[in-house]
């Protein structure tokens, strides 16, 4: 076939992607010999239009798929939709439209956008978690997790967001406000379902050591949010009363400094410990922090303040009485809602006992033998470990020892214990909102007066979502939008047949996307919510890409449901993921992140359909590594199109002469130097995308380009056969990054397959050697000169040729040279005084 002179990339992206289709090249499972890789970008929630974030984040899985396969693996890549949830609803509600309408809008739009740009996925494998095949299993795991005892129902306190009108989990509060929507969250008391992550804390904080291939970013944010202390629980009895105070401390070795206590303002025991006196200014403290967020109340410019209860605890060791305080930074539900201070030995306690002129007692001395001055006159809390003073039978043990033995002193005396706590706290999910799984539990008063809850039994899911008029029924306005739904909520009870109500809340978006990775192994699988035999062949994920805003929330929830999957006998692994890829911020044109919000989207369409989807990929994947944020720029886009014009002209311009040259003999001059470009840039593009290092592919493939172009027109029957087999190894090369573009190049140049299907060819060794390579020489340490010699060159030959630069002699001239460094392959420096 003949080439158009002209690049016109809408004349020939719509054939491949069709030709693609219909070859069913990228279906999973193909190649059941081959060894396995599983490639996948976190789903898109389809709540707005796609943009060149979405593009950068599914491009990176894309070019591995791709270069997968014609390694041989047997790839597996599918796409599906992240479908439930409250952006969708709101925005429904917002517009007058069902959330089921829009989010199939939604869908079909964004499908549409990838499709147009080509990428690589098993469509047979699609699935929508908003569909009751997909949130049936929701349901199923729900309730073989709460016969383990991993979901329960709660009274407690929760996030309240105010815009959304619904509970939120704790990695959803931002610097106290709701991160979907912006608005104010609040504490709120309420029942809610709960997932029992906690079980699951010390062996999801271990096993963050061997996720070797995960960016050390996230895996320090989980260990940070997972946040396990080691310390003790200690009673201070309460004086006058039968009570005990039990706090928790990481620091029991201070225990003897401890001047005062300071409990939660909600604490349960505050009304028993408070003096009639004291009450009125305990209740008014306790009622204005009551109105305040975690975020007022813990923020860093937050001021430390409290009141005192004018009640005492004694000390379990030193049997002295401290005062009992109520402070606004000692939450309820973290630790036991109760701390000893000891300001001496405590930042936050020190600044709290010198604005309240509370003692100071000095208990721990540095171990370097310096001295602190006594508790009156110090400037700042010591808060290293050291050597123990004025802490009876302890003086003299270091901080490590008396730890261990005070926590052992405790548990003799039956007043406390060494224990563990951890920042993770059960995840909440139950939601008030209609766009969700509904939770698959009725109430029968009856069968279950105390409102546990009761399953619906297995084989009648799924339960499914009603059709209801969310409009009629108002999100967030009193009860959940289900309650309000006669129809439905009315039911009968699975034990005894009478009245029952449904339970009316629906389940968090996030339990859809905890497990939507396995449904793709076998998403028409009907007698599991996948089938084991899959998972043993592609589990686990051997590369996720996506955005690192994850890290304590989908990222930590996946780990868990993992596992989760592993005790129902469901998949063997326990992580669910061998690589992890965060992909930097796509920014506007503005500078800030690309976002409907901010009005400065970038819409993949307009580009495809100015410059083709080749261009649009390209340009994203050469704008810089995967992991760092970039600024979009119509200029580089211009200057990508202008490259893909280069290579679509190179390949024009020789087709008539060389398409189909060979040559039997050997290669020189013009031709030899062809051929290693072309070696030269298959090895680099190779190794740089094994090292997730795509804009240096890219920037090879450029030079490569330029070198061929500085050859000229090839003349000989050598120059000719290299010239072709060049442009045919650039048509490989270019294959992850612009597919159609290659693929259309591949058959002008007689492939007869697509390029995609075939192997991934070896570069030639000897081709990608350099004759001559470059050397630094440097005198004293510093650059004098840049060299190059024979590649196979020795010491002395190197020497001599450095010596013969000019700027090297005046370096050294009328010195004496005390010593001569040489480095193979890199430089030589002469040592001269």
């Amino acid at each position: 076939m003949a080439m158009n002179e002209r690049y016109e990339p809408q004349a020939i992206e719509g054939k491949w992607q069709t030709r693609w289709d219909e070859a069913g090249i990228f279906r999973a499972g193909k190649r059941p010999g081959a060894p396995k890789k599983y490639i996948l970008e976190m789903l898109p929630y389809p709540s707005g239009k796609m943009h060149m974030g979405h593009v950068r984040n599914y491009l990176i899985g894309d070019v591995y798929s791709r270069y997968y396969l014609m390694r041989g693996f047997d790839v597996l890549h599918p796409m599906g939709w992240d479908a439930f949830g409250l952006p969708a609803e709101n925005a429904a509600i917002k517009d007058g439209v069902h959330p089921a309408v829009r989010t199939e809008e939604n869908i079909a739009s964004f499908k549409k956008e990838i499709k147009s740009l080509g990428y690589a996925y098993d469509w047979e494998r699609e699935v929508n978690t908003s569909k009751p095949e997909y949130y049936r299993w929701n349901q199923w795991f729900f309730i073989q997790m709460l016969e383990r005892g991993l979901v329960y129902r709660r009274f407690s306190k929760v996030n309240w967001c105010t815009g959304c009108l619904t509970v939120i989990a704790n990695e959803q509060v931002k610097d106290g406000v709701c991160e979907r929507c912006d608005s104010p969250v609040v504490d709120k008391e309420m029942p809610e379902w709960a997932f029992r992550i906690t079980r699951y804390s010390q062996d999801l904080l271990d096993a963050l050591d061997t996720l070797k291939e995960w960016p050390d970013r996230i895996t320090s944010m989980q260990r940070n949010w997972i946040g396990r202390s080691d310390g003790a629980e200690a009673d201070f009895r309460v004086q006058g009363h039968d009570a005990a105070l039990r706090v928790f401390t990481t620091r029991i070795d201070t225990i003897f400094g401890c001047t005062y206590v300071v409990l939660a303002p909600d604490h349960k025991l505050v009304a028993q410990v408070t003096t009639p006196e004291r009450r009125a200014d305990v209740e008014a403290f306790a009622k204005r922090m009551a109105a305040q967020s975690k975020t007022e109340r813990l923020g860093e410019d937050a001021e430390k303040e409290g009141v005192f209860t004018g009640g005492y605890a004694v000390n379990p060791f030193t049997g002295q009485p401290v005062p009992i305080w109520i402070a606004n930074f000692v939450l309820s539900d973290y630790g036991t809602g109760a701390v000893m201070s000891v300001p001496a030995h405590d930042e936050r306690d020190f600044a709290f006992a010198r604005k309240y002129s509370l003692p100071i007692k000095v208990v721990v001395q540095p171990a370097s033998g310096d001295k602190l001055p006594e508790g009156s006159k110090l400037e700042a809390a010591y808060t290293e470990y050291g050597v123990l003073v004025d802490s009876g039978e302890y003086t003299g043990q270091t901080s490590e020892a008396a730890r261990q033995a005070m926590a052992a002193k405790l548990e003799k005396d039956g007043t406390g214990k060494a224990t563990v706590t951890y920042r993770q706290k059960d995840w909440g999910f139950s939601r008030q909102r209609y766009w969700g799984t509904p939770i698959p539990i009725v109430y029968c008063e009856k069968c279950d007066p105390q409102r546990q809850g009761i399953p619906v039994p297995v084989d009648q899911l799924p339960v499914r979502l009603p059709e209801i008029d969310t409009q009629a029924v108002l999100t967030g306005k009193g009860e959940p939008p289900l309650a309000k739904v006669p129809s439905w909520v009315n039911t009968t009870c699975p034990k005894c047949g009478g009245p029952a109500k449904r339970e009316a809340e629906t389940m968090d978006t996030f339990v859809d996307s905890c497990w939507y990775f396995a449904r793709y192994l076998s998403p028409h699988y009907d007698a599991a919510p996948f089938d084991p035999k899959e998972a043993q062949r592609f589990l686990p994920v051997d590369v996720y890409v996506g955005g690192p805003e994850h890290a304590v929330m989908h990222l930590l929830y996946f780990r868990f449901w993992t596992r989760v999957m592993k005790l129902l006998g469901l998949s063997p692994v326990d992580e669910p993921v061998k690589r992890l890829i965060t992909q930097g911020i796509v920014n506007g044109p503005d500078g800030r992140k690309m976002s409907k919000r901010w009005g400065n989207v970038v819409a993949p369409a307009s580009i495809v359909q100015k410059y083709g989807a080749d261009t649009a990929r390209a340009y994203v994947l050469f704008a810089g590594p995967p992991e760092r944020d970039f600024d979009w720029s119509d200029d580089q886009v211009e200057g990508v199109f202008r490259f893909l014009k280069r290579v679509w002209t190179l390949a024009a311009t020789h087709h008539a002469s060389v398409a189909g040259a060979t040559h039997d003999g050997a290669y020189e001059g013009k031709a030899l130097e062809t051929r290693r470009a072309a070696h030269k840039c298959l090895k680099r593009v190779g190794e740089a995308i094994d090292r997730l290092s795509f804009n240096t592919a890219i920037a090879g493939i450029m030079e490569c380009i330029n070198a061929l172009y500085a050859q000229g027109t090839p003349e000989t029957p050598a120059e000719k056969a290299a010239m072709a087999e060049a442009i045919r190894l650039l048509a490989v090369v270019l294959t992850p990054f612009a597919p159609h573009i290659a693929d259309e190049v591949a058959e002008a140049y007689g492939s007869k397959e697509l390029t995609v299907s075939q192997p991934w060819p070896d570069f030639d060794p000897a081709l990608v050697v350099d004759d001559v390579i470059p050397y630094a020489v440097q005198v004293n340490g510093k650059l004098r000169a840049e060299i190059r010699v024979a590649a196979d060159a020795g010491e002395a030959d190197v020497r001599k040729a450095a010596e013969a630069d000019e700027k090297v002699q005046a370096a050294i001239a009328g010195k004496t040279l005390r010593k001569f460094v040489f480095v193979p392959k890199r430089l030589v420096n002469f040592v001269v005084g």
